[in-house]
């Protein structure tokens, strides 16, 4: 949560801050590296002189003199912006413990990086043909499969989960995803099982096939920002899904489902 809404890990942005911090005390104290290595969580005032070149361009030893440029990372406040002419859309499901198979790949929350690879990564699976084997396994398509399109009677047109969050890099693993049949799938496919769960759901409005992608990244970036600090729950560590589906004439809605628990 932190990554999506800053763009930084976590443990980066308390990186920066001790940093920040020490480099204030250098200037204005006589305190030793080794006092300071110790109290800002280094090991040895090695690790700490690395980590503060690093990040400031100089030694400690070197930042104690007049007129050298270092590097300051304040704080960081969270302010929420309440418009009422900006709904947000939303729903409270139980949901039973299901299954899903797909395939997968690393995607990083930093600066928004995220929100191109991800787009990216879908092209990629309908042009290798990864998309159409995936319906297959499901038994969710049809002979009128051409390559490019996928056509089939399935509730939904595709899934994506998100799971895998690390907090030290801000990446997460994407697994574009069908629930698994009741006859099984190969072994060639990622396979995640998730439990009996309490579900928000946001959903998109209906738009076309180049209006869902940044209809779905807006309201990703407003449920951390916006909903979640007002709405007395908070997030469940579980997967997080992406659900597409087609209502015909080129036009498409999705919704965005998040793991919660009531604070």
């Amino acid at each position: 949560m932190f990554s999506f809404v800053t763009g930084v890990p976590i443990s980066e942005y308390v990186r920066r801050r001790r940093l920040t911090l020490a480099a204030f005390e250098l200037q204005d104290s006589n305190v030793k590296i080794i006092e300071l290595a110790l109290k800002y969580g280094y090991d040895s005032p090695n690790s700490f002189t690395r980590a503060f070149q690093n990040l400031h361009g100089v030694t400690p030893s070197l930042a104690r003199d007049k007129g050298v440029q270092l590097k300051a990372y304040p704080c960081i406040s969270f302010h929420i912006s309440i418009k009422g002419d900006v709904e947000m859309k939303y729903r409270i499901e139980e949901k039973e413990a299901f299954s899903v198979f797909g395939i997968d790949t690393v995607v990083s929350a930093i600066d928004g990086k995220c929100y191109r690879q991800i787009p990216e990564f879908w092209l990629k699976s309908v042009n290798d043909g990864t998309m159409e084997s995936i319906f297959r396994a499901a038994g969710s398509v049809s002979e009128a499969t051409i390559k490019g399109e996928v056509y089939g009677n399935s509730e939904m047109l595709l899934n994506a989960a998100l799971y895998g969050h690390n907090s030290e890099d801000g990446t997460f693993r994407y697994l574009i995803c069908q629930n698994i049949p009741a006859s099984g799938v190969s072994d060639g496919f990622v396979k995640l099982s998730v439990p009996d769960l309490t579900w928000a759901v946001f959903p998109t409005d209906e738009v076309n096939e180049e209006q869902i992608t940044e209809q779905t990244q807006t309201i990703w970036r407003r449920i951390y920002s916006e909903w979640f600090p007002t709405s007395g729950y908070e997030h469940a560590d579980a997967l997080e899904f992406e659900m597409y589906n087609p209502i015909g004439d080129g036009k498409f809605t999705a919704e965005i489902w998040i793991p919660v628990v009531k604070k």
